[in-house]
């Protein structure tokens, strides 16, 4: 489980704090994003996680990630763990692209040289070879996902994980060209036998390549069992 404040005291002095600190005292709200969430998967399953956003797809994914922490209940996984994020997860908007493609390699432990031998793979595979230089706070929405993926499983290939979680990373503003040049690295992972959970929209995409899916709703699972069932069942209720 995990739970998140609801109203929680904002950053804007110490006066002001104390003060929204009593006030709320009596009217603090709780909000669980998660609730009694038990998964157990087999090593090479390929997971898809749905659900209507605000349902606790990303929560999950980084609560096994390591990101957050749990508050109810543990995670233990067993292999490395990358994280692949549609959003600009950690990303520096005041770097350059080129300077985030090494601090992401250096963050996963990455040495300059083997950053450097990946760097020409990335900014190509990106297809953002005119914007090396620029600022990331200058990039659309769909440049950063582009970004983000591209150094994220460029750099998982070179750790070889044995988990990857997916959080929206394949539909991220990214066009059809990039999609599909995303999905054939997936399916070097899934090949390989890296067990796979990906939260997604594209139902189609889960159905093809997962052998289970999830359904979230208000952070419990609602639904678990095979993709054409639970997808179906998805479809007819949110029509």
């Amino acid at each position: 489980g995990k739970r998140f404040n609801a109203n929680p005291i904002k950053r804007e002095g110490l006066l002001f704090q104390l003060l929204t600190f009593f006030a709320n005292w009596q009217n603090k709200k709780i909000f669980w994003a998660l609730k009694n969430i038990n998964l157990n998967l087999p090593a090479g399953t390929v997971l898809g996680i749905i659900g209507k956003n605000g349902s606790g797809k990303s929560t999950l994914l980084r609560i096994i990630a390591g990101i957050y922490q749990a508050d109810e209940g543990a995670i233990q996984t067993n292999g490395e763990v990358v994280y692949l994020s549609g959003f600009s997860h950690g990303l520096m908007p005041k770097l350059t692209m080129k300077e985030n493609i090494y601090l992401i390699g250096a963050l996963l432990g990455l040495s300059p040289k083997q950053i450097k031998e990946k760097f020409t793979e990335i900014v190509n595979f990106s297809g953002l070879n005119d914007y090396t230089n620029a600022k990331v706070y200058q990039f659309s929405s769909g440049m950063i996902a582009r970004l983000s993926f591209s150094a994220t499983i460029f750099y998982a290939g070179h750790k070889n994980p044995e988990i990857i979680l997916i959080d929206e990373a394949l539909e991220a503003g990214a066009d059809l060209e990039f999609q599909t040049k995303s999905l054939k690295k997936l399916e070097e992972f899934i090949q390989g036998g890296a067990t796979v959970i990906i939260a997604s929209h594209q139902l189609d995409l889960l159905e093809r390549y997962c052998h289970q899916v999830i359904w979230l709703d208000k952070g419990r699972i609602i639904k678990n069992g095979p993709p054409q069932e639970i997808i179906a069942e998805y479809i007819k209720l949110n029509q």
